[in-house]
């Protein structure tokens, strides 16, 4: 090795994990997508379990899942990527097996998938990220949509006494006995983002384990659906969405920390 790599390699700081694809990242810019991607791969490949890791990627934004993940993937209907998750680790109970879903997926057409899946305890990892809208196809509003927040089918902002409340479905999920470690994280900056890596190698860790279910949501912005810059959805997210779904660990080793 010649000095010059030796320095290189010394005053290395970060680099990207193998099990990212080298296929440009089609998500616009700012989106939590990208860096909740990298997080995921991190952790499989720290754990050295990509050979026994299966994905499953829904409908959404996160149906792109498989062109920059690296590892064996499965494509699921709207919303049944739970049914996909609970089929495949029956049939490997063995492998490690996550659904990476978003919140239109996930809290709507999903629900009776999400729901179920957690109140079997079936023992696989469920990444779910909210951005509180339906990013890929248009903007509209979506079940965690936060009251008087705009979108392409609320122009003139969520109307709770029409369209009802936000559903909190990892406070919903963290109530069923066949979860065990609920979480809800943000990938927005540094500090957050060590969370979510925590908080991610976790609920592998727990599966490993064959503890039951574990569910990691992660609030992001949709910048490009906000009508915002990436700066400016980063601070709207802290102002407006924390306060609703506030961030941090909500079940550890199934028990119940925080049930606001």
């Amino acid at each position: 090795m010649e000095i010059k790599d030796i320095i290189k390699e010394e005053n290395l700081v970060y680099s990207k994990t193998k099990l990212l694809t080298d296929t440009t990242l089609t998500y616009c810019p700012g989106c939590g997508h990208g860096v909740a991607h990298r997080l995921l791969m991190e952790v499989i490949e720290e754990m050295n379990i990509r050979e026994d890791t299966i994905g499953i990627s829904p409908v959404g934004c996160s149906v792109f899942a498989y062109d920059f993940m690296d590892i064996d993937m499965a494509q699921a209907a709207h919303g049944r990527a739970p049914a996909v998750a609970t089929g495949i680790k029956r049939c490997w109970p063995d492998k490690f097996v996550f659904t990476y879903q978003g919140d239109g997926d996930l809290a709507a057409i999903g629900t009776a998938e999400t729901i179920h899946a957690c109140n079997r305890g079936e023992n696989f990892t469920i990444i779910f990220i909210n951005n509180g809208i339906y990013g890929m196809t248009g903007g509209q509003m979506a079940p965690t949509t936060l009251p008087g927040m705009k979108s392409s089918t609320t122009p003139f902002g969520r109307d709770v006494s029409l369209m009802g409340n936000p559903i909190k479905i990892t406070e919903l999920v963290a109530q069923l006995p066949g979860t065990y470690f609920v979480s809800r994280q943000a990938v927005h900056k540094p500090a957050n983002v060590r969370k979510a890596k925590k908080a991610i190698r976790t609920a592998f860790e727990v599966q490993q384990q064959k503890k039951g279910l574990s569910f990691v949501e992660i609030v992001s912005n949709c910048n490009s659906n906000w009508k915002m810059t990436p700066i400016q959805s980063n601070q709207w997210m802290e102002e407006n969405m924390f306060p609703y779904y506030p961030i941090g660990d909500i079940k550890i080793e199934g028990k119940l920390i925080k049930t606001n």
